[in-house]
C-alpha cells in the first residue's frame, strides 16, 4: 500500500477545489449571469470549509444533520452571489450536476478519482 506524500494530497485537493469551482462557475454563470471564476473558487474553498464544520458537528444526526450541512452550503452560495435563496439551491444543483459530469468524464478516461472539494456530494 502506498503512502501519499503531503504534496500529492495537496495536488489532489487543489485539483478537486478547481473542479468544485467549476461546477458553482458553470452554476452562477447560467443562473445568475456571473463569470468570475475566481469568485467560484473563493465561493468552493469557503462552501468546503463549512460544510465540514456544520458537518462534523451535526452529520451525525440522521436526515437533519446532512439537510443542516447542505443548508450551510447553499448559504454560502447566497452569501456570495446575487439572488434569493433559489437562485442559491440552483448554482448549487447546476454545480452539484457539472461536477458529477466533469468527475465521470475524467474518471472513464483515466484521468482521475471520482471526488471533489467544493460540491457536496461529488
Amino acid at each position: 500500500m502506498a503512502i501519499a506524500s503531503p504534496l500529492a494530497s495537496v495536488i489532489v485537493f487543489l485539483v478537486s477545489l478547481l473542479i468544485g469551482a467549476l461546477g458553482i462557475y458553470a452554476g452562477a454563470r447560467v443562473i445568475v449571469g456571473r463569470t468570475s471564476y475566481d469568485h467560484a473558487i473563493v465561493t468552493a474553498l469557503i462552501g468546503a470549509i463549512v460544510w465540514a464544520i456544520v458537518g462534523f458537528a451535526v452529520g451525525w444526526i440522521p436526515l437533519v444533520g446532512p439537510l443542516v450541512a447542505l443548508l450551510a452550503y447553499v448559504a454560502v452560495i447566497n452569501w456570495r452571489y446575487p439572488g434569493d435563496w433559489t437562485a442559491a439551491a440552483m448554482i448549487g444543483l447546476v454545480a452539484w450536476v457539472t461536477v458529477l459530469i466533469a468527475l465521470y468524464v475524467l474518471a472513464a478516461v483515466g484521468i482521475t478519482s471520482f471526488g471533489a472539494v467544493g460540491v457536496p456530494g461529488a
